[in-house]
C-alpha cells in the first residue's frame, strides 16, 4: 500500500475517489476519472444514491456528496493515483443531511458549544483487533462453523506447538509476536495520512493486537479512526492476513474492545482537572454520571456497544466491564480516571463501547451522554456508581434487543444529533441483526441438546 500527502494540486490525480459514510460506520466510494474532475465538481459535489447507504428510502435516496478536501491524500494503486477525500452529504436542495454520520457527529459537538458546555471534546481512541494467517466461517440452514489460524498458536499450530499460553501475550516481542512488521507498515502509513499514533503492540491474546491513537478533535477523530480501520484492514490483505475488529470473535479468549480516552476544552483548556474526587471538577464528575446512567439505561450501548458480538465480550466475571461504575486506575470500572497522568491532565475512559460501533454514532452519543450529566448535574457517588460491588441495580443491560429497548425509551439527550428518523433506522436494522443471530442454533446447542 503506498499513501501520498496531498499537495493541493488535483492534477496530479488519475481518479479522484469521493468517500461516504454509511449507516453502519463502513466507508463507500465512488471514483471518477481524471477527465470528469472540475472545480465545480470539487465545490458542488456530485449526486449519488443513498439508499444502499442504510439512511435512505429508495424513493427519496437521491443526495449530493460534496468533497471536503480538507481530509484529502493519494493512494497510489498500481500504475494509477487515486485522490481519496472524505464527503459531507446534503439533499439535492442543499440542506444538510443530519442523518449523515458526519453530520451527527458535526451536530453533537455544536450543542456543547450552543450550551457553553465546552468548544469540543478531544478523544483518544485504542483500535484492538484480532488478526490470522487463515478465517473461514459459514452458516445456512444445514451447517455453520467458523475456523482461524495464526502461527502465534491457533488452529493446527495450537493443536502440535504452541508458542506462548494463549492469554499470555501481552506487550511480547518478536518472534513470539508474529506481528510486529505488519503493525509497523500500518502505523507509518497512518502517520503519512496525520493519524495520530500513541504506540502499538501485542494485546493478550494470541494474535490479538493493539495501535492507540493519540487525542484529537472529536470530529476529526471519527474520520481517522475510519481511514486507520481501512488501512489495517488493506494492509492485512496484501500479506495474506485476515483481520476483525469484532468483540469476540474467539470463545474464552479476551474480547477485542474500543476504550476511549477523553475530556471537554472550552478556550483551549480541559474542564475536567479540578480539586473534587479523583482530582476532577464536579463538571468532570457530572459528565461521568451522565455516561453510566445512559449506559445503564442501554441507549448510549445500543451506539457504544451495537452487535450482538458485543454481548459475547460484555459477559459478568470477564475484564470488559458490564456496570455503572467508575473508578481511579482500575480497569474493572466501566469509567476509568487513569492514576498515571498529572493532576492537570486528568482526564477519564469510557472502556464499554467495541469497534463494531460507528465511530461517529458512537462518539456522540458518548458526548452527548456526559453533557447531560453536566446540564442535569448529576452526582455519580449519589447514584452509587462509585461502589465496585457486582449490584444487579448497576448492571447494564446485555443483549442487544435490550439496549434497543433502551434507546426506544432513553433518547432525549440525543435529540440535539440524532434525528428520530435516524435512530429508527438504526434501531430496526439491529433488531434484524438479533433476530438472525438469536433465533440460531449454536453448536454449542448441538454439543449440549443433540
Amino acid at each position: 500500500m503506498q499513501l501520498e500527502r496531498y499537495d493541493g494540486n488535483i492534477e496530479n490525480a488519475d481518479f479522484l475517489n469521493l468517500l461516504m459514510i454509511d449507516i453502519a460506520g463502513n466507508i463507500r466510494s465512488v471514483a471518477l476519472p481524471h477527465g470528469y474532475v472540475t472545480e465545480k465538481i470539487l465545490k458542488d459535489g456530485i449526486g449519488f444514491d443513498a439508499s444502499n447507504y442504510g439512511y435512505a428510502k429508495v424513493n427519496n435516496s437521491d443526495m449530493v456528496a460534496i468533497p471536503d478536501m480538507s481530509t484529502a491524500f493519494y493512494e497510489v494503486r498500481g500504475d494509477y493515483k487515486m485522490l481519496h477525500v472524505l464527503c459531507d452529504v446534503v439533499s439535492t436542495e442543499r440542506e444538510t443531511f443530519d442523518q449523515y454520520p458526519r453530520n451527527v457527529i458535526k451536530n453533537a459537538r455544536q450543542f456543547l458549544s450552543s450550551k457553553g458546555i465546552a468548544d469540543t471534546a478531544k478523544v483518544l481512541v485504542e483500535l484492538e483487533y484480532y488478526v490470522f494467517e487463515e478465517a473461514e466461517y459459514k452458516s445456512g440452514y444445514d451447517q455453520a462453523f467458523y475456523r482461524v489460524k495464526s502461527s502465534e498458536g491457533l488452529g493446527d499450530v495450537y493443536d502440535s506447538q504452541p508458542r506462548i499460553g494463549i492469554g499470555a501475550a501481552y506487550h511480547r516481542m518478536p518472534p513470539e509476536d508474529s506481528y510486529m512488521d505488519f503493525r509497523n507498515e500500518t502505523v507509518a502509513l497512518m502517520e503519512i495520512l496525520d493519524i495520530p499514533v500513541k504506540y502499538h503492540h501485542h494485546e493478550v491474546a494470541l494474535s490479538q493486537l493493539e495501535i492507540e491513537l493519540d487525542f484529537m478533535d472529536m470530529v476529526t477523530a471519527a474520520d481517522k479512526v475510519s481511514l486507520a480501520k481501512w488501512i489495517i484492514r488493506q494492509v492485512a490483505s496484501e500479506w495474506g492476513l485476515s483481520v476483525t475488529f469484532m468483540p469476540k470473535p474467539l470463545y474464552k479468549m479476551p474480547g477485542s474492545g474500543m476504550h476511549v480516552h477523553q475530556f471537554l476544552v472550552k478556550n483551549d483548556k480541559s474542564i475536567f482537572p479540578g480539586n473534587e474526587l479523583f482530582n476532577l471538577t464536579k463538571e468532570g464528575l457530572s459528565y461521568i454520571a451522565g455516561l453510566l446512567s445512559h449506559s445503564l439505561t442501554g441507549s448510549l450501548l445500543a451506539f457504544a456497544c451495537p452487535s450482538t458480538n458485543s454481548y459475547r465480550r460484555l459477559v459478568k466475571g470477564y475484564e470488559a466491564p458490564v456496570s455503572a461504575t467508575f473508578a481511579k486506575g482500575s480497569r474493572a470500572a466501566a469509567v476509568r480516571i487513569p492514576g498515571y497522568v498529572k493532576k492537570d491532565e486528568t482526564r477519564m475512559e469510557y472502556r464499554t463501547g467495541d469497534a463494531s460501533s460507528n465511530i461517529y454514532l458512537f462518539l456522540s452519543a458518548m458526548v452527548l451522554a456526559g453533557a447531560d450529566g453536566i446540564l442535569k448535574g448529576l452526582d455519580p457517588v449519589a447514584l452509587g456508581y462509585q461502589s465496585m460491588d457486582a449490584k444487579d441495580e448497576l448492571t447494564f443491560p446485555l443483549d442487544l434487543n435490550a439496549v434497543l429497548d433502551g434507546v426506544d425509551k432513553d433518547r432525549e439527550y440525543l435529540a440535539p444529533a440524532f434525528p428520530n428518523k435516524l435512530i429508527e433506522l438504526w434501531t430496526k436494522a439491529k433488531r434484524k441483526e438479533a433476530e438472525y443471530v438469536y433465533n440460531a442454533p449454536t453448536v454449542q446447542e448441538y454439543e449440549l441438546y443433540f
